[in-house]
């Protein structure tokens, strides 16, 4: 058994000739992410991943460019390797099978299971796709189409040697259901046990001839054979341990705890490699963890369709973090997902500049204007919100704990939400930005604004393995430095409340953690495709109706209706009105307006798209306080300058002469929504 204070996580090796997509992602963000909070732990993590090299597509491929094979893998490993650096994936080494060291260990295998005659020699006519690589019996082949790609296959017959898989079924039958948690979900585990239990396990070929594929590991006690995918790629999850580490340390992390891989190798691992470890007497993994597949706007991700998803370009466009968070909360981790941009879009702008990014910006500015930059004193008694906010932190502990253990990383993340979520709802019940009005209300501010810090504090932590460098700068903000590796070694104990927020401290505040991001394609592309239809029809364009010249700027509390066929000078006709846009929208943040006591400059959020408003609410409402409300706006004023500030609609108020109140909504309503 491997020791018990070690955590060994591995992906699966990824084929050399594949272009990293969003399921490589996906499998190798998900071990990074166990690898981290493990780390937090105290644990001694090994995080393995790499690249299979060797194969009849490896071999081609190389021929057709006119190179040697090793020098064909040579130029496409960097494509992996720059892509795990981009998503910040800290593994703790990089495995591949054509490395000296690891075809020796193959070899050796191979050898001691000949010896202990579990290998033999034997006549072969089976059904081969050259794509796949892998033969396939009369009863998978329907039409002379390979059963997974769907290319022409070949009736090949050649001498092949085989290993003894079939004598094993029974004792991993037994395996299987004697340890519950060795093949997760508990889905997988069933179709697992569904294929052993209702046909026989037939022995596994475990060679190719040279003289049909020469890229590959020689068989020791035959010159005239390599090894083929099984006993070449499988072994790595062992041969790594010998030479990867500065010492070997088989006995150190062996048995893995988990092997995270796609639904599509699950019999491959579940099956082939348990086998072969029984068969070298060697221990079965903890668990073999098979998660779903991603498809792209709901149809099935392939290179023919033309719909890969590269995760270079989702980390350029949104950033590493973002892209991780999305991958992990978007579906149950095990269960298919759905992958569009405007599910990223969403997610983005409504969890992490919402939720997370408001919370620390609002903190981190009332701070800063009402405490001198400067963790306060909590000088006053508990508020029963207080004990809330408090008691929901301290709390987390267990249940991230408890998600990390059952592989349920989407259930951590619902978690760490709620704590966002309440410390949000803590602020607005609190209302700091009006006790910081009231001279005797200072202690009573210096204790919210310090919860609110605290709650900020445990959240960074236990986001931190899912976005790295978002809970660094957190920390960083907070005044805390660089955060601990081992931040949770000491379990619910590290996590006492106030444990390392120093009063007095100063804070290090900085630009916002998740601007919102205009979806240009998705409102706007909608907008110009119905215009262009109008048009077609004959029928009048849709524009915008001009600013007549005697009309208030905007921002100010009482909107501006056109009036280009008045009836009467307090009148406007009903197809006057229609031209006029309103819409609900969400404040993301507020300032004001230097010199100037009554103008706010406000960031909304109109559906996907982000607006700039100038109002003139400042004397009735402090900026901190509008964060987060949904108001009603003027969509399609043209736009105005105020006080050299670009305002692009209007906020809607009652009020004459002076503001007395915002036009807001009884009812949870989706920025964007038309007001009528």
């Amino acid at each position: 058994m491997s020791h018990p204070n070690s955590f060994y996580v591995t992906t699966p090796i990824y084929y050399v000739n594949d272009v990293p997509h969003i399921g490589h992602a996906y499998t190798t963000v998900a071990a990074d992410v166990l690898a981290r909070y493990w780390r937090l732990r105290g644990r001694d993590v090994f995080f393995l991943t790499g690249l299979d090299e060797h194969g009849q597509k490896v071999q081609q491929a190389a021929a057709k460019a006119g190179i040697d094979p090793q020098a064909h893998c040579d130029k496409l490993a960097p494509q992996f390797q720059e892509i795990w650096k981009r998503l910040n994936i800290s593994n703790d080494a990089f495995v591949r099978t054509t490395d000296a060291p690891h075809k020796s260990v193959v070899q050796r295998y191979l050898q001691e299971l000949f010896d202990k005659q579990l290998i033999y020699k034997a006549d072969y006519t089976g059904w081969y796709c050259t794509f796949d690589e892998r033969f396939w019996t009369e009863k998978d082949v329907t039409g002379g189409l390979c059963p997974d790609c769907k290319r022409p296959i070949e009736q090949l017959s050649e001498h092949n040697y085989f290993f003894k898989m079939g004598q094993y079924q029974d004792r991993l039958i037994d395996h299987i259901k004697q340890h519950p948690n060795f093949i997760r979900p508990e889905s997988r585990r069933n179709e697992v046990l569904g294929f052993l239990t209702t046909q026989k396990l037939g022995d596994l070929s475990i060679s190719r001839p040279k003289s049909r594929l020469s890229w590959g590991i020689e068989l020791p006690f035959d010159k005239d054979y390599v090894t083929y995918v099984w006993f070449d790629a499988l072994v790595n999850y062992v041969s790594a341990l010998e030479y990867l580490r500065p010492t070997p340390s088989f006995e150190q992390y062996w048995p893995a705890n988990a092997h995270l891989v796609g639904k599509d190798i699950l019999t491959t691992h579940a099956v082939y490699w348990s086998t072969m470890l029984m068969a070298l007497n060697l221990p079965l993994p903890e668990t073999i963890f098979a998660h779903g597949w991603w498809t792209v706007d709901g149809e099935k991700m392939s290179k023919s369709r033309g719909n890969a998803i590269d995760p270079n370009k989702l980390v350029d466009e949104f950033g590493a973090d973002a892209f991780r968070y999305f991958l992990l909360r978007e579906v149950p981790f095990g269960q298919d997902g759905d992958f569009s941009q405007q599910a990223v879009i969403s997610r983005i702008n409504s969890d992490l500049a919402n939720d997370l990014g408001n919370l620390l910006s609002r903190t981190l500015t009332l701070i800063e204007r009402c405490t001198e930059g400067k963790i306060p004193n909590p000088a006053l008694p508990n508020y029963p919100e207080e004990i809330e906010v408090r008691k929901i932190a301290i709390g987390l502990f267990d249940k991230v704990e408890n998600a990390f253990n059952a592989f349920q990383l989407h259930h951590a993340l619902a978690e760490i939400w709620k704590l966002i979520d309440r410390t949000n709802l803590y602020l607005e019940q609190m209302a700091p930005w009006n006790l910081a009005k009231k001279e005797r209300e200072k202690e009573k501010l210096a204790t919210v604004l310090y919860t609110a810090a605290e709650s900020l504090r445990h959240i960074a932590r236990y986001l931190y393995p899912f976005l790295p460098s978002t809970a660094e700068v957190i920390y960083r903000q907070l005044g805390l430095g660089a955060m601990p590796l081992d931040a949770l070694k000491d379990g619910s104990t590290s996590e006492r409340w106030g444990g390392n927020l120093q009063i007095g401290n100063p804070i290090n505040k900085e630009q916002s953690l998740f601007p919102r991001i205009i979806d240009t394609i998705g409102e706007l592309g909608f907008k110009k495709s119905f215009e262009a239809k109008l048009i077609k029809k004959g029928e009048p364009r849709v524009t915008e109706q001009p600013q007549p010249a005697s009309a208030p700027p905007q921002g100010t509390a009482t909107p501006a209706v056109p009036t280009a066929a008045p009836v009467s000078p307090a009148q406007i006709t009903i197809d006057e009105f229609m031209k006029i846009q309103l819409k609900t929208a969400k404040v993301i943040s507020a300032e004001r307006v230097p010199k100037s006591e009554k103008l706010l400059k406000l960031q909304v959020a109109v559906g996907t798209e982000q607006r700039q408003i100038v109002a003139g609410i400042g004397k009735k409402y402090e900026p901190e306080a509008l964060i987060g409300k949904t108001i009603v706006i003027v969509a399609n004023l043209k736009p105005a300058k105020l006080m050299g500030i670009e305002s692009q609609g209007m906020v809607l108020a009652a009020g004459d002469s002076e503001v007395r109140g915002l036009i807001t909504l009884l009812e949870d309503v989706e920025p964007g929504t038309k007001v009528k």
